[in-house]
């Protein structure tokens, strides 16, 4: 059977990460946006990131540029805001798709294992996100709307 493991994605700095390194750890993936009402997010994934990251917890975010073009920089533009705007440690990946026929095979797994609302396995906007299990299982799936923050039972209870 296939899980979140079983994936490679490349990171912001343009090395191949295969997702296998986070084997083990509860993660939160998320599809960023640097130039959306989602984005102060951001600051809350950190956070989490932060209150977290000690006992098996990481956030990966991976920016999007589907929804209002509202990522369209570069890769280094893209982690220089993100760092800069708020100090984001949590990895993070290269600009992909979510949707669509060129959307990234990581999302689409998520997509099929954890469909939105009404059955619907497209991703509406950005900052939505997956909870994953240790085992590399997609737990929850949570709309763009819902707070970082308010996620923290359902982390805990994974960890």
């Amino acid at each position: 059977m296939t899980t979140v493991y079983d994936f490679t994605a490349v990171a912001i700095d343009g090395a191949e990460v295969p997702l296998r390194r986070f084997a083990g750890q509860v993660l939160l993936i998320v599809n960023t946006a640097s130039a959306c009402g989602f984005t102060p997010q951001y600051a809350q994934l950190e956070d989490l990131y932060r209150r977290f990251a000690a006992r098996g917890f990481s956030v990966l975010g991976f920016p999007c540029n589907q929804f209002g073009r509202q990522e369209p920089g570069s890769a280094a533009e893209i982690a220089a805001f993100c760092s800069r705007t708020y100090d984001v440690t949590f990895p993070l990946f290269a600009r992909i798709e979510v949707n669509g026929a060129h959307a990234h095979p990581l999302f689409a797994h998520l997509k099929s294992r954890q469909p939105g609302m009404l059955g619907s396995k497209a991703i509406k906007w950005n900052f939505t996100k997956f909870l994953v299990d240790r085992y590399g299982e997609v737990a929850a799936r949570y709309g763009s709307a819902t707070a970082p923050a308010t996620l923290i039972p359902a982390i805990e209870k994974l960890l």
